[in-house]
């Protein structure tokens, strides 16, 4: 929604905003609707243009000028872990001594590198965009831990039914079988509503048309029988309108819940994203074409789809595998196993 309006000031046209719950009102100089429609935005920006270098000023003028974006409830938690060390040096002054000892710091408090790594990576992308803005004149060079590989675990089929057994909890079961049935992220999961589930065609809308945030692609994914299932008798219990409920109330978190089934059930390092993972797995296995996984995924382009999923294919580099025989076994037609001949 656009921040400012033009409204009238002494028979002129004017500049209208409001912010920090005040009203503000500069003249345009003209009474011109369509010159004043023109030179409003230049006007808008030069009034609210960050005065400040410091690093708060320019976190606080980067957080404005994207206000509504998802990373922003991200970057709210990075903030508070960056502001100390950091909120009162100025944005150019930020040199890699300070990156280390906020790394030597976080790691002292049993922070992941993983972690680390996102947080000085918002602190490196604020004072880029304060460089492309012209709020300073150089973005120093911030250096980062570097980011871990990512987790490979994924869940077999038996830990999946032995977890599913321990939950406890309705809420916890439908969970569960969303995550495996959807490949949602759990974020996607625990705001959908019922009335984004058709049962009628068998469909799950994880993007609710309603919400103007930018998010990481949420698809429209079908529901199979034994997800189908479970969001039936879900549905005969549901107290409000979301699908993930717990007494009456939407659930804001799944960790405890996750971690409890998880250690009954005696299986280890599991977290809602490994049932996302696991999800995809399963699909990869079972041969299905990396352009459905990444649909299901709602991935931006197949090719990140491939490069982390491709290899549980059973397909997967087969082709090549075959380009090097040179003859030294027998291999009878149609079978994958060589003859116990010797040719060499």
């Amino acid at each position: 929604m656009q921040e400012w309006r033009i409204t009238r000031l002494r028979g002129k046209f004017a500049l209208t905003f409001d912010r920090d719950g005040k009203r503000h009102r500069y003249s345009l100089g003209t009474d011109d609707a369509r010159q004043a429609h023109l030179i409003a935005p230049a006007v808008y920006a030069e009034i609210t243009r960050p005065q400040g270098r410091t690093v708060d000023d320019l976190w606080k003028a980067y957080c404005l000028d994207n206000a509504g974006k998802a990373v922003m409830i991200t970057m709210e938690h990075t903030w508070k872990a960056l502001k100390e060390r950091f909120g009162n040096r100025d944005g150019e002054s930020i040199v890699k001594e300070d990156c280390r000892a906020h790394t030597a710091q976080r790691r002292d408090k049993g922070i992941s590198d993983g972690t680390i790594h996102t947080e000085l990576g918002h602190l490196r992308t604020v004072l880029k965009w304060a460089e492309t803005n012209k709020l300073i004149a150089k973005a120093p060079d911030i250096e980062r831990p570097t980011k871990p590989d990512p987790k490979d675990r994924h869940l077999t089929r038996d830990e999946a039914q032995r977890i599913l057994a321990a939950a406890k909890t309705p809420h916890l079961k439908v969970a569960i079988h969303l995550m495996l049935g959807t490949a949602a992220r759990v974020t996607a999961l625990l705001e959908l509503r019922w009335d984004r589930v058709d049962f009628d065609r068998k469909l799950i809308y994880l993007r609710d048309p309603t919400d103007k945030v930018k998010r990481k692609g949420r698809a429209i994914v079908p529901i199979n029988t034994t997800l189908l299932s479970a969001l039936r008798d879900a549905k005969a219990g549901a107290m409000t309108d979301y699908v993930v409920e717990w007494a009456g109330q939407p659930v804001k978190s799944l960790k405890r819940g996750i971690a409890t089934a998880a250690r009954e059930a005696r299986v280890d390092d599991v977290s809602a994203h490994v049932f996302r993972h696991t999800a995809a797995v399963w699909m990869a296995e079972a041969g299905v074409p990396m352009e459905e996984i990444s649909q299901y995924l709602g991935h931006s382009t197949v090719e990140i789809t491939r490069r982390v999923y491709a290899r549980y294919s059973p397909d997967h580099l087969r082709k090549a595998a075959s380009a090097l025989e040179f003859g030294l076994y027998v291999v009878p037609s149609g079978s994958l196993e060589p003859a116990n001949k010797n040719t060499g």
